[in-house]
């Protein structure tokens, strides 16, 4: 079904596919918002919240700032959060920096988390950053302990920043009182909202030809429907737009018009 739609239209590869290369990452307002809460956070060694709907483009925008990152001054550490205990958390940070560990001991967990931090800034003059992405499935308990891997040396020295990313809920999660902690180091928020119309023709447009066509078969009322199909939010967005494709191939027709869309629309929840 993929190659029969792609080369009915002409494309060079598959439109509208998550796993996008960096370089072509549409730099939106949004993600330079984001860029400089980044930015601040890691400077002041705080915490930074990133929310937002599920499909937003919240890992999307992380991936685009992490990556622009120069290897010899920063060392960003990428984990998937889970429901998991504090332990696992800990344990997933240690894995990214090839250590593995049965111990169930927070303090030798904690110990072991921090002497990496402490060789990365002391010794090899790095920069290290924690990204905590899906952070909305984090316990509340890991809430209450995360806070105490960031201390260092009475809490004097700020070395190791960190961007929690999740959906809306990860908010409220760290209102709770014993949140407290972790929520007094965020300096920086920023929510991801949905696009509007012109700005979901532009994402669009940027897919199509980042996937080899220059002229956008989509018909404006098809573009409005997946628009108000997919709420404003690029991850359904980008299923319905490759459905009416398929669906637009499939009818022998070089234009995607709202019936298409409505076609893709049945496939997906």
């Amino acid at each position: 079904m993929s190659s029969v739609y792609r080369n009915f239209f002409g494309f060079s590869k598959d439109p509208f596919s998550s796993d996008i290369e960096i370089k072509n990452i549409i730099q939106t307002p949004e993600i330079k918002a984001i860029n400089d809460r980044f930015d601040y956070t890691v400077k002041l060694g705080a915490i930074a919240l990133v929310t937002g709907e599920i499909g937003a483009g919240k890992s999307t925008a992380l991936r685009w700032i992490v990556a622009q990152l120069h290897p010899a001054r920063f060392r960003p550490i990428w984990i998937t959060a889970s429901s998991g205990s504090i332990l696992e958390v800990y344990r997933q940070i240690l894995a990214e920096f090839e250590i593995k560990t049965a111990t169930s001991s927070r303090a030798t967990l904690t110990r072991m988390i921090k002497k990496q931090i402490s060789e990365l800034a002391q010794n090899r003059k790095l920069q290290p950053v924690l990204v905590i992405d899906e952070a909305s499935l984090l316990r509340l308990e890991v809430f209450a302990e995360l806070h105490t891997i960031t201390q260092f040396e009475g809490d004097s020295k700020p070395w190791l920043p960190i961007i929690l990313i999740g959906q809306n809920n990860l908010a409220d999660n760290l209102l709770h009182r014993s949140a407290t902690p972790l929520a007094s180091r965020i300096v920086a928020r920023r929510h991801l909202e949905s696009v509007n119309r012109e700005k979901m023709d532009d994402y669009l447009i940027h897919h199509l030809k980042i996937a080899g066509l220059k002229n956008s078969p989509f018909e404006e009322a098809a573009v409005t429907a997946i628009f108000q199909g997919s709420g404003g939010i690029f991850r359904k967005a980008n299923h319905l737009a490759r459905g009416s494709l398929i669906a637009a191939a499939a009818d022998q027709s070089q234009s995607v018009n709202v019936e298409h869309v409505r076609l893709a629309a049945s496939e997906i929840f």
